[in-house]
Formats: structure tokens, C-alpha cells, sequence
């Protein structure tokens, strides 16, 4: 712990490399990379599926880039490439499967505790991002229910009955995606879709067209029920169904508790003061 660092970045996604990377450019010689995961664009990895887009510019929003990091569209792995190509060019120093516990400042410096070590800093730099911390939905889900209750892919199988509930890319992503090997009925509370990619939604509207998946708009979920290692979901319109398995994909929250233990100060919605 004798080495201090000019910077410390927390989290390997995207906006960790791109600060890694930025810092060396800019005359930081110390700089140090840590991830709580096993390789670096964790979500990446783990949430998107193979060949998904991955788009520089979304629905018209300014993505003008600052900096010496430059992002075009691509794919999940044209992407993964890019940043590997990133860390090893500019050689950063990184340490994986470490995840950082607390962040105390002392005086000028900030020292980072982890399970595998403690570190020393003049600046702290935290890019953990939000999908890591899923959310759920605020009804209660039977702990019975775990094993058929997801919130991505990885446990899914085929020729089940499978409900998908969320209304943004990755819902319409994964009710495509499934939809290839079972009977798949997204599920979302609005009355039309907001947040999704013409792609997506072009691809959605022709699966539903050609009886390859159904879509339904205004449904909420209020309560599901174990049914026989089936869950049984209770529509706000006071509709029932029952499904081999739900996968929820309504985004993700601010892990707040993190955030307190490195002395993040947040506002009153608990998203933090910058």
C-alpha cells in the first residue's frame, strides 16, 4: 500500500476505460483499473446477447465524443475488441475479481479498501453504472418462485411458456431472443413503447405479425403466485395467466448503499450530488 496512485478508477465498463485511458493521455502516470468481475464491460458480457448492437447515437440523443476515445456502432463483440485493444495498448494497470468494499478519504488522500488489498489515491473515480443492481418489481416475489423468476437470459431453456416484462431494448431484445425457442408473451404497463430502437421495434411488430410472439401493452403486474413450480401473474386489468418462467428487464437502480460507504453525498431520489 505504499504506492500511491494519481487516480483510482472504479469499475470496467465502458465509462472506466474511457477515464483510464483519458488519464494516461493527459500526463497521469499512476493509474490504476479495478473490477469486481472477472474481465472488464461486465455488462456487456453478461446482459447482451451474441451479435447484439451496440449504437454510438440513441434515438437522436448528442453523442458528440470528447477526448481521444472514439465510439462508433458495432456489435457486442466488435465492441469487447475495441476496449481490450484500449487496455492493452496503453498498458493500464488493472486488477480483476476485486471489489472495492469502502472508499475513506484522509487528509489529501483516498484509501480504497478491498477484499484482495487496500490502496491509496489522490483521486477516486467511481463508473460502476446501474445494471449490475437489477430492478424488481415492488410486489413480492415467493422465494420458491427463484429458479424460474430471472432477470436476464442465462437461466432460460426452451419450450417453456415464458413471460417478459419491461418495455425498453433489452425487454423487446430478450422476447426476440426467446421467442425463437419458446412461447413468448412480452408484457409492459404503458399503452406503447418509448424507449426502444426502430430496429428492435420493427423486429418486434413483424414477430407478432407472423404469430411468433404476442405483445401486450397496459398490462401490470400486481401479484405472481407459485403454482405448482409454475408462476401464476395477476394483471391490474384482472386477467390471470401462468407461465413456465417470468424474466423481468425494467432497468436498474443507484446502488445506494455502495455509494454511502465511499461517501458519496446523494439527494432526496438517493442518485448522487455532482
Amino acid at each position: 500500500m505504499s504506492d500511491v496512485y494519481d487516480i483510482i478508477v472504479i469499475g470496467g465498463g465502458p465509462c472506466g476505460i474511457a477515464t483510464v485511458v483519458e488519464a494516461r493521455a493527459n500526463g497521469l502516470k499512476k493509474v490504476l483499473l479495478l473490477e469486481k468481475g472477472d474481465n472488464h464491460s461486465q455488462t456487456i458480457r453478461k446482459f447482451y446477447k451474441d451479435n447484439k448492437r451496440v449504437d454510438k447515437e440513441y434515438k437522436g440523443q448528442d453523442s458528440t465524443i470528447h477526448g481521444i476515445v472514439s465510439f462508433e456502432d458495432g456489435t457486442k463483440e466488435s465492441t469487447l475488441d475495441y476496449f481490450d485493444k484500449l487496455l492493452d495498448h496503453d498498458e493500464i494497470e488493472a486488477v480483476f475479481n476485486s471489489e472495492v468494499e469502502s472508499v475513506k478519504k484522509k487528509d489529501d488522500l483516498f484509501f480504497v479498501h478491498t477484499a484482495k488489498g487496500d490502496y491509496k489515491a489522490k483521486n477516486v473515480m467511481i463508473s460502476i453504472g446501474k445494471m449490475g443492481r437489477p430492478n424488481k418489481p415492488d410486489y413480492k416475489i415467493p422465494p420458491s418462485l427463484n429458479g424460474v423468476v430471472n432477470f436476464n437470459l442465462n437461466s432460460c431453456s426452451s419450450g417453456e411458456k415464458v413471460l417478459v416484462v419491461g418495455g425498453g431494448n433489452s425487454a423487446v431484445e430478450y422476447a426476440i431472443e426467446l421467442c425463437q425457442y419458446n412461447k413468448t408473451t412480452l408484457a409492459y404497463r404503458k399503452d406503447k413503447f418509448s424507449r426502444v430502437n426502430d430496429v428492435n421495434l420493427a423486429a418486434l411488430w413483424e414477430l407478432e405479425k407472423a404469430n411468433k410472439l404476442k405483445v401486450r401493452l397496459n398490462h401490470d403486474i400486481t401479484e405472481i403466485e407459485n403454482e405448482s413450480g409454475r408462476v401464476r401473474a395477476h394483471f391490474s386489468n384482472g386477467k390471470i395467466r401462468v407461465y413456465d418462467r417470468v424474466v423481468y428487464a425494467i432497468g436498474g437502480s443507484t446502488p445506494v448503499d455502495f455509494l454511502q460507504k465511499c461517501g458519496v453525498e446523494l439527494d432526496a431520489d438517493k442518485d448522487p450530488i455532482v
